[in-house]
Formats: C-alpha cells, sequence, structure tokens
C-alpha cells in the first residue's frame, strides 16, 4: 500500500463543470482515481475551466489569478495527473494554458537546480474521437519533464473513439477492457515511483 501518497489531477475540457453532460476528460481521470485509490493514493481533482488561469508564465499573476490556489494543490500532491481531450489533434488551449504557467518552475530552482517539481509523477488522460492521443502524450510529456516532474513507465493513458464518430468515452458504463488495463497499470506504477520519492533525498548539482 502507498501510505500517505496523493494524487491531484487538473482535467483540461473547454467546458466549464456542469455543463452539459458529464465530460469524458474527468470520467477517465476519475477512473484512473479508482484504481489509485484501490492502492491506498488519496485524490483530488479541479476542473480548469472553472478557474481564472491568467496567461502568462509566472507562479503569480496579479488578484485575479487563480493559478497560485491550482499550483500549490498540484505541489502538494505527490502524483499530478493531467487530463486533456483532443482538439484538432493537439491537447487543448487550456491544457497549453496550464503547461505554460508551470513554465514558471523553470525559474523557482534552487542554488542546486531542484525545481518546484522534482520528486513529484506526472501522468496524463486524453480523450478524443480524432487521432492524436500519442501527440498529445508526447507534448504533455514533454513539458511536464521539463519543468522537473518524473513519468513512470505506462504512464499514458488514452481512449480514441472512432474517427467522426458520436461515441465518447464517458458514453461507456465501464472502462473498456484494454483501457482499464491501462488505467490499472499507469497506477500501480506511478504510486510505487511516488512511494519511493518519498524517501528519495535529490542532492542537485552543484
Amino acid at each position: 500500500m502507498s501510505e500517505n501518497v496523493s494524487a491531484f489531477a487538473i482535467t483540461c475540457s473547454l467546458r466549464r463543470s456542469g455543463e452539459g453532460k458529464p465530460g469524458s476528460t474527468d470520467r477517465m481521470v476519475e477512473d484512473l482515481f479508482k484504481e489509485l485509490r484501490d492502492l491506498g493514493v488519496s485524490c483530488d481533482s479541479a476542473h480548469a475551466a472553472d478557474f481564472n488561469i491568467m496567461p502568462g508564465v509566472s507562479s503569480d499573476e496579479g488578484p485575479d489569478d487563480d493559478w497560485p490556489w491550482l499550483r500549490d494543490r498540484l505541489l502538494s500532491a505527490d502524483i499530478f495527473v493531467l487530463g486533456t481531450p483532443v482538439w484538432l489533434g493537439q491537447p487543448s488551449s487550456i491544457a497549453k494554458r496550464v503547461l505554460e504557467r508551470m513554465d514558471a518552475f523553470l525559474g523557482e530552482a534552487d542554488e542546486l537546480g531542484r525545481m518546484p517539481a522534482l520528486g513529484k509523477v506526472g501522468l496524463a488522460c486524453v480523450v478524443g474521437n480524432e487521432d492524436g492521443a500519442h501527440a498529445c502524450h508526447a507534448a504533455l510529456f514533454q513539458a511536464l519533464i521539463d519543468v522537473g516532474f518524473t513519468i513512470p513507465g505506462n504512464a499514458g493513458c488514452y481512449w480514441v473513439g472512432e474517427a467522426m464518430g458520436s461515441v465518447d468515452y464517458a458514453d461507456h458504463p465501464a472502462p473498456p477492457e484494454k483501457i482499464a488495463q491501462s488505467l490499472k497499470l499507469a497506477a500501480s506504477n506511478a504510486q510505487n515511483l511516488a512511494r519511493y520519492f518519498r524517501n528519495s533525498n535529490f542532492t542537485g548539482v552543484a
């Protein structure tokens, strides 16, 4: 069991929560959380569109900026999950905004080069009815690695429906078998790595 390990997700669909039917991105994150909770991980999430995440590359863009609260939440967790739909073959614009704000971590490293996200584990959930999931994973993981996160094996969870189709991930009563297996594996690898990091001393570089 992964005692005291926690996970925090930011989901980046374009709609605010409560608008229309439940979103597929939120649904996949919750399915991943079910697997993490079975391993003893405490889980919480935020829907990015419900917050005013100002444009910019600092950790605080002024009094109307909600990012500082989200930043504190994600840095207080051991596992960070970034969820996004596929739009035009790419992560959503909101997901890109979240990544842009974490660019500030590069300038917040200590004298030994240790950025705020060092020792945090990163996962990604991608859903869509068009191709592009692997490209989204590549973009998300590259950015997360650049700002200090560590990506475990099999960290990319995704579902992509039939091209031009009308069935969403949220329309499934339960995760399809292959998706369920990938969620379980991602959860297992992430919680094992997070538990290891809890007892690790990152020395940085002199």
